[in-house]
């Protein structure tokens, strides 16, 4: 589960995190209102689950009243990536003379928790540590002990934080790492965390998402769930039934079972394509369901091509064909080009089903992934 940024912040204010003044809003009117009451400058910031939000648009500074609205008009509503923008935060604009990053996430590959600081805060993370990861410090923490106050000290220490801003910015980590532990989170981060010209820090940002086995005991949190405004298609995806994630790239994909989503994401990276979603139709999926899941992602804009990758068990490979067939024979014209795989249960019969005037049918998994790769190569062109 993912907050949205004024709920995490609500979450680390109350911690006791240096948070800037801050206002909800979802009419102009409001944003007016809570812009004259905070004071101008103001940021005015869209509320979705997206990143990037302010070089596409959704966040934007006003310095008077015919400026916040005129941005709060720009960003109520407009379509983020994806999101319908229905809710802004508008909040005390910083004055800021440095932006640090600071986080706590589980790293798997040790099985121990990381906090992790950057004096390169304020872009992507993800980019720095793929281009430079050393300018990223880390320090992995006992779960058994916790943090203890020197490694929040040494892992700021190690990133490079000036000595002025050492204390302040490990007990920013501390309360982190303690509200990552307390309230069973997957992620927390605060990027920017700015630095003021008096030295001060300031939460500018806040990243807090929460593992979903674990909201039976975050009844708090848990009740944020229904403030949140999904994508069309993820709202779509609950009502479905399906499990689903939204990915930048433009390769639909399809699949029965999540070990199989993830070859079939990792396949298409590996050979050039980039992932538009994880899409799980379940173990046990009939013709309906099948038509569902091919409704969701034609429905996705950004999607150029479409793999499906099934293996037969309890999903035997006819209904699987039927269900591909009922719903491309609801198109006048194909909206993008689908290839299929089928393996396991009755896997032959139903590539005999399949209508190869609608679909591309391909026996492997690889030859499956590539030509959609090639398809949507052709279709971004």
């Amino acid at each position: 589960m993912r907050l949205h940024e004024y709920q995490a912040k609500r979450v680390f204010a109350d911690a006791g995190i240096p948070t800037p003044d801050a206002t909800l809003a979802s009419s102009v009117d409001e944003v007016v209102e809570a812009a004259e009451d905070i004071g101008y400058p103001v940021a005015v910031k869209a509320q979705v689950h997206v990143g990037g939000r302010g070089k596409a648009g959704g966040i934007k500074l006003a310095e008077s009243r015919e400026e916040a609205e005129q941005v709060a008009d720009e960003i109520l509503g407009m379509d983020l990536k994806g999101y319908h923008v229905e809710r802004v935060l508008v909040e005390e604009a910083v004055d800021f003379v440095n932006e640090l990053y600071v986080g706590v996430t589980m790293d798997r590959g040790e099985g121990k928790p990381v906090a992790m600081v950057s004096t390169k805060g304020g872009v992507n993370i993800e980019e720095v540590a793929e281009e430079d990861p050393d300018a990223i410090a880390r320090e992995h923490v006992d779960p058994a002990f916790g943090m203890h106050p020197y490694q929040a000290r040494k892992v700021v220490y190690d990133a490079g934080v000036p000595r002025e801003l050492a204390n302040d910015v490990a007990s920013v980590l501390q309360t982190m790492y303690q509200l990552w532990d307390d309230r069973d989170a997957s992620e927390v981060e605060i990027n920017p965390l700015m630095v003021t010209a008096d030295d001060e820090i300031v939460a500018a940002d806040a990243v807090m998402n929460i593992d979903d086995d674990a909201l039976f005991r975050q009844q708090e949190l848990a009740d944020m769930e229904e403030e949140t405004f999904e994508d069309d298609l993820e709202r779509k995806a609950g009502e479905y039934g399906f499990d689903y994630v939204r990915l930048s790239g433009n390769v639909g994909i399809i699949g029965n079972g999540a070990g199989l989503v993830m070859t079939t994401l990792d396949l298409v990276d590996y050979y050039g394509g980039e992932p538009a979603n994880f899409l799980d139709i379940g173990g046990g999926a009939k013709a309906e369901r099948v038509a569902n899941a091919l409704d969701m992602v034609f429905s996705d804009e950004n999607v150029d091509a479409v793999v499906f990758n099934i293996f037969g068990g309890i999903t035997r490979g006819d209904e699987v064909a039927k269900g591909i067939n009922d719903a491309l024979e609801q198109f006048d014209e194909i909206p993008k080009p689908v290839v299929v795989r089928l393996a396991g249960t009755n896997a032959a019969e139903g590539r005999e089903i399949l209508n190869d005037d609608l679909v591309t049918v391909e026996e492997t998994l690889e030859d499956a992934v590539q030509r959609t790769v090639e398809y949507s190569e052709e279709e971004a062109q």
